[in-house]
């Protein structure tokens, strides 16, 4: 079994937890085989319908060939949200006592599950349209997948593989400053802002102890 250390002050509680996992788009699906580790990035979709806890859906090409590598035990999914360098010289105690050092804010989550192969084009085809509409969805002239030829289409899917990690248990950690002063927390929020970082600068506002 793997652990994700985790200090208390950057832990999340269930339903900040749940909330989390609603919000991966990608990360690393890591699975241990006979021939080691093996990893791949992919976009991913959450579908809480799947299951007690719900599965994270994607696919890989089809001559990745981690699908095809039986995986020993549980699969691991790595999703990373925003993260940003702090330094130290925003904070007012460095002028107080000047016991401060750069540290890097980030937020990550360790996803675990059996993990299942859906090797059906008709599966495919309703992730792929699944992972379209959500990332397509805001745009001013969003793309379909029937925007490209049908045999276009069938031939993309019958390039790739679905993928499928039965969630069992979900490790989150937020680390976004909340075991400093209050004052060195209103000064990283400053500085992520200033440095053109504002997802990260609104994460630390709202995980304020």
């Amino acid at each position: 079994m793997s652990l994700m250390y985790i200090p208390e002050p950057f832990a999340l509680d269930a339903t900040d937890t749940a909330h989390f996992l609603t919000t991966v788009v990608a990360g690393d699906l890591v699975t241990a085989t006979d021939d080691g580790l093996v990893a791949t990035f992919l976009p991913l979709l959450l579908d809480l319908d799947r299951g007690p806890n719900g599965s994270l859906l994607g696919h890989v090409a089809r001559s990745n060939t981690q699908w095809q590598r039986p995986a020993h035990g549980e699969a691991l999914v790595i999703a990373h949200g925003p993260d940003a360098y702090v330094s130290p010289s925003w904070y007012p105690s460095k002028t107080e006592h000047g016991r401060v050092v750069p540290t890097w804010n980030y937020s990550a989550a360790h996803v675990h599950g059996n993990l299942v192969i859906h090797d059906d084009e008709a599966w495919l085809d309703q992730l792929v349209r699944r992972l379209t509409q959500r990332h397509e969805s805001g745009r001013a002239h969003p793309w379909s997948v029937d925007d490209a030829p049908p045999r276009y289409i069938a031939g993309q899917l019958r390039a790739i593989v679905g993928v499928e990690l039965k969630i069992s248990r979900v490790q989150v950690q937020v680390k976004m400053s909340q075991n400093r002063p209050a004052a060195d927390i209103d000064a990283v929020v400053t500085g992520l802002a200033n440095d053109n970082l504002p997802d990260v600068a609104a994460l630390v506002e709202r995980s304020r102890p």
